[in-house]
């Protein structure tokens, strides 16, 4: 390392070397099951790893990140990734060599391998979490990144995937969580009937969003508005301040019968406009936000 805190090597040049090949692997699911590392690409998504990296190992417990690539361009830009990156193998890479170990056609000038963050289930129950996002046999990748980040970004304490939903290690649905996937607990291919059982040993609600629901988003939330501004004979279905856990389906079909029948309540987002609905990164952000308003307001 040079004062600037890079490498002094030259930059790895070569986008057929047998290292270059190796990481770019990752790119692919039998790679990264075998392995249990994964590729995080651009900024943003290298930052918030980097973070976690160092937040786990100043705990004495085991670090994320295994390697990082960055052109000198992206240090230059950003001269913080280097100084996060201390104690972590920092290689410099040109942009070919980037190009051949990202997934995307333009890559944004850093690669991280990092190891899987997925926790267990019984870990993130224990907790005592007062708001979950459950993605219900969710296939495609850019869509679980954004439900990941909308849980975020509304306070959330935790994701669960089901059995059958998109691998969140997926390279598009790791770059759509926008750094989310380090921020926050996150269960793989749990089983929807332990994740329900689990929720209501622990006294924590389910709710199914579901276009079709009997309850509406909206009047629910102006009626738990009335009963904590103390108005007489107000009452709500639903509180949405207490603890919990919202389903969400496949973005084609929805939530199945079985998984609707496990809800204590059907919830829909109503629709105001000509749209026959919303799409399912928006459906759960304001789902996710309806009970985050709550909860904070009590």
């Amino acid at each position: 390392m040079n004062e600037t805190g890079r490498p002094q090597e030259l930059p790895m040049s070569n986008p057929r070397a047998d290292r270059v090949r190796d990481v770019a692997k990752l790119a692919g699911r039998p790679a990264r099951l075998k392995r249990g590392r994964f590729l995080a690409e651009g900024p943003q998504a290298v930052r918030e790893a980097l973070v976690l990296h160092r937040e786990r190992t100043a705990a004495g417990e085991s670090g994320v990140v295994h390697e990082v690539f960055a052109s000198e361009s992206c240090l230059d830009r950003l001269p913080e990734l280097a100084e996060l990156a201390d104690g972590v193998a920092l290689r410099l890479a040109n942009d070919d060599v980037l190009a051949a170990m990202a997934d995307t056609v333009n890559p944004q000038g850093i690669v991280a391998v990092c190891s899987f963050v997925d926790v267990s289930l019984e870990s993130v129950l224990d907790a005592g979490p007062r708001l979950i996002a459950v993605m219900c046999q969710v296939r495609d990748p850019g869509n679980a990144g954004t439900v990941l980040r909308a849980a975020d970004a509304a306070g959330a304490d935790a994701v669960v995937l089901t059995a059958s939903s998109v691998d969140i290690y997926n390279p598009k649905a790791v770059r759509s969580t926008a750094g989310s996937l380090f921020h926050l607990p996150v269960v793989l291919g749990a089983d929807i009937g332990e994740l329900v059982a689990g929720c209501k040993e622990r006294g924590i609600g389910i709710l199914a969003a579901d276009g079709y629901g009997t309850l509406n988003l909206d009047k629910l939330q102006d009626e738990n508005a009335a009963r904590r501004l103390g108005a007489s004979a107000a009452s709500s279905a639903y509180a949405l301040e207490a603890p919990t856990a919202w389903l969400f389906g496949n973005e084609a079909q929805g939530l199945s019968d079985s998984e609707l029948a496990l809800a204590d309540h059907r919830v829909a987002v109503p629709v105001y406009g000509s749209a026959e609905s919303l799409n399912l990164g928006t459906a759960a952000t304001v789902c996710l936000y309806a009970s985050a308003r709550s909860q904070q307001a009590s």
